[in-house]
């Protein structure tokens, strides 16, 4: 069992973690159809979606029709654009704003695209 030292310790390395950020499309071959979203977590987002999908638990209802439709072989996976952690401002957590913002840049510029995942922590 740690020492309560040690889970200190492995409590402040875990808040200091910076997973990478930013928008990320599931693109249905056989459609043209593009799920845009984004996140906070790109990696663990985006294991949970396909978890979720191949469960057929998905939120994201639209999504997880065209998953039961096409099958996940039918699907592209992407990441559109990662957004950098503000080097001026350390202190600075919750980047929702401009991640909601760069998804929309990405939705103008995407063809038959809806909004499918906003992060959820």
């Amino acid at each position: 069992m740690p020492s309560e030292a040690r889970k200190r310790e492995l409590k402040e390395q875990y808040k200091a973690m910076r997973p990478e950020m930013g928008v990320f499309v599931f693109r249905c071959v056989p459609t043209g159809k593009n799920y845009v979203g984004w996140t906070h977590d790109l990696k663990g987002t985006l294991n949970s979606l396909r978890f979720q999908l191949e469960l057929g638990s998905c939120r994201e209802k639209a999504l997880q029709e065209a998953w039961r439709v096409h099958g996940g072989a039918a699907f592209c996976v992407d990441v559109l654009e990662k957004l950098p952690y503000d080097k001026d401002d350390e202190t600075k957590t919750d980047y929702s704003e401009e991640l909601t913002l760069l998804c929309r840049l990405w939705q103008e510029k995407l063809p038959d695209h809806e909004e499918v995942w906003r992060n959820r922590t």
